[in-house]
């Protein structure tokens, strides 16, 4: 079977890997360089190492109770039941996770998980040390990748997904590559907002695609803010684990606010921590800050050696004084509607990872389950295509939630063919972080989907503009859909004008 795979994060590169040694031949397609994308910037760790006291079933309660209780328990099973598995392969791909002093893999503990049981590597560079061995695995396997091959769009007919097509040179149509099975590993889309986490390229290619396609895409309104980024907008996350480890949040005159937020404080629900930390810094008119001072020098140096770095370059010892941080975009739970094992609303056309919406993490994602999703639901998805007799069966014919077919299927091609704005994407980046961002109300919602209606998106002849038509798209399915959804859930939050756009 020819199997062609879009994307180079931990989703995509596991696909591939696997793919490959079950005989099938393996095409690889980055927009970048291989090595690029979210997975390298990932500080947390991946949860899964069940320890005395702690089990599948918790870690299973944990995601659903983090999610809101609108995950699926279905695929929420599927997460938990690989957890293990999923670490072992990673392990014996060559990834060198910490260990405790008894040789045993190290577990540490981060929000809204309630045991200790996230693997780390190189302290705080888990992702780095994941996609550096995976790469490795690829070039030595039998998959033939393409670097800098931008997708532009799915090939459809006769009722099914076949192919991919490149962005071409120019305005002209770029190569087509025909395959069996398409899998969209793409990532999520964290630059639709002024203030993210995600690297450059973030820009929702393959959420587009299938939107354009047909495909049932699901819960965009569900975006995760991660609470602690450094301020001043650098993007760089202060992993989770700094206050697994101890840290606090403080305000303006160093007293701890959480606690009047949520019994768990800082180890609460990234919505209700990233929720917190925003009104505080509105109310007080500067930025929180993170405490990390009773960890001291030593063990920040030991335990977070990348974040140690970055903070004291910036001319702050965080272990003599708190360093302010604010939340970003980080993490999208919606995307392309899949089941279990990786099928799509569109027969030929599978998903993994962010790209995905499999419902394993409801209205929020549980810290340190996004690699995992993404190594576990390759594995799935490997096993379903390499065993079915017919390559991506439609796995459902009701979705809640589901965004209908846009109204153009042509990159570059205005959506409508009155409108007369053409996309600045730091507009649109405002727009989306003011209105459609971590506080929301129903007029800035709606004010966001006539706005949205009023762009045009670029001509395609370079990718940044191929990007800004994906943005575009999905930030028109994002907004329409947080309209929609009345009612607070997780990431999803309703709540007073005022503080809209706050920082």
């Amino acid at each position: 079977m020819r199997v062609l795979v879009a994307g180079g994060g931990i989703a995509g590169l596991s696909t591939a890997l696997l793919a490959a040694a079950r005989g099938h031949e393996v095409e690889l397609l980055v927009k970048g360089a291989l090595g690029d994308g979210c997975t390298p910037h990932a500080q947390g760790g991946i949860a899964g190492v069940y320890g005395p006291g702690d089990s599948p079933a918790l870690h299973a309660l944990d995601t659903a109770h983090a999610g809101d209780g609108l995950g699926d328990p279905v695929a929420i099973a599927a997460l938990v039941d690989g957890a293990s598995a999923a670490v072992r392969r990673l392990a014996a791909a060559g990834v060198v996770f910490d260990r405790a002093a008894d040789g045993a893999l190290a577990r540490g503990l981060e929000a809204a998980h309630s045991r200790p049981r996230i693997a780390h590597a190189g302290g705080d560079a888990t992702g780095r040390a994941v996609s550096a061995a995976l790469t490795a695995r690829v070039r030595e396997a039998r998959v033939r990748v393409r670097e800098h091959a931008p997708a532009a769009d799915l090939l459809a007919g006769d009722g099914r997904v076949h192919g991919i097509r490149l962005l071409g040179g120019g305005i002209g149509r770029g190569e087509e590559i025909e395959a069996d099975a398409v899998v969209l590993a793409t990532g999520g889309a964290g630059q639709l907002f002024a203030h993210t986490t995600n690297p450059a390229g973030t820009t929702g290619d393959g959420i587009a695609m299938a939107l354009r396609a047909g495909a049932a895409v699901a819960d965009l309104e569900f975006v995760q803010f991660h609470p602690t980024v450094l301020d001043g907008g650098t993007g760089f996350l202060v992993s989770e684990a700094v206050r697994g480890a101890g840290a606090t949040l403080v305000d303006e005159d160093g007293r701890r606010f959480l606690l009047e937020e949520h019994p768990d404080a800082e180890l609460a629900p990234r919505d209700v921590v990233a929720r917190a930390v925003a009104r505080r810094a509105a109310a007080q008119g500067a930025p929180v800050r993170l405490d990390a001072t009773g960890l001291g020098a030593a063990e920040l140096a030991r335990r977070f050696p990348t974040i140690d770095r970055e903070i004291r370059s910036r001319g702050w010892d965080w272990s003599r004084e708190p360093v302010p941080v604010t939340p970003a975009a980080h993490y999208l739970m919606g995307g392309v509607v899949t089941d279990v094992d990786g099928r799509t609303s569109l027969p030929g056309l599978w998903a993994v990872g962010e790209t995905a919406r499999t419902g394993v993490h409801g209205a929020n994602r549980l810290a340190s389950n996004s690699l995992l999703e993404g190594a576990v639901f390759a594995a799935r998805l490997v096993q379903a295509l390499t065993s079915s007799s017919v390559v991506g069966r439609a796995q459902r014919d009701e979705t809640p939630h589901v965004i209908g077919r846009p109204p153009s299927p042509v990159v570059g091609r205005a959506q409508r063919d009155e409108t007369p704005h053409r996309l600045a994407r730091d507009q649109l980046q405002h727009l989306l972080w003011t209105r459609v961002g971590l506080l929301r109300t129903p007029e800035g919602l709606a004010s966001a989907v006539r706005d949205l209606d009023a762009w045009r998106a670029p001509d395609i002849r370079t990718v940044h503009d191929l990007e800004d038509a994906n943005l575009l798209t999905v930030a028109r399915a994002m907004a329409s859909a947080a309209l929609a959804r009345t009612e607070s859930a997780g990431a999803h939050h309703l709540d007073a004008p005022a503080l809209i756009g706050a920082r």
